[in-house]
């Protein structure tokens, strides 16, 4: 059975691509919940109406369903809470700062 610690390993490799950092790193996962072999996740975009949104889950749930175990990954755009920069974490904050 696939864990959370793999999916969010897989979701490192996921970006915005106008941003240089993962989307779990830029705090736009607001949760992962796994039942079986599926796996839903519940995420945001750094505004409304980002152009690359389609993009982005469409990778993210590429990516979560080539996962070993995966049948069948879901991906939930949700604006609450709506995103800001203070999701972004201290080690991601470091790199776009030096």
């Amino acid at each position: 059975m696939v864990t959370k610690e793999e999916v969010i390993e897989v979701l490192k490799s996921c970006y915005d691509p106008e941003i240089p950092i993962n989307i779990i790193d830029l705090g736009l996962v607001y949760g992962i919940e796994i039942k079986e072999n599926r796996v839903h996740i519940k995420m945001t975009l750094t505004a409304p109406g980002c152009p690359m949104g389609g993009v982005i889950a469409e990778n993210v749930k590429r990516k979560v369903e080539a996962i070993n175990g995966v049948k069948e990954a879901e991906v939930e755009i949700v604006w609450e809470p709506l995103w800001t920069p203070d999701r972004i974490s201290e080690d991601a904050m470091k790199k776009i700062t030096k």
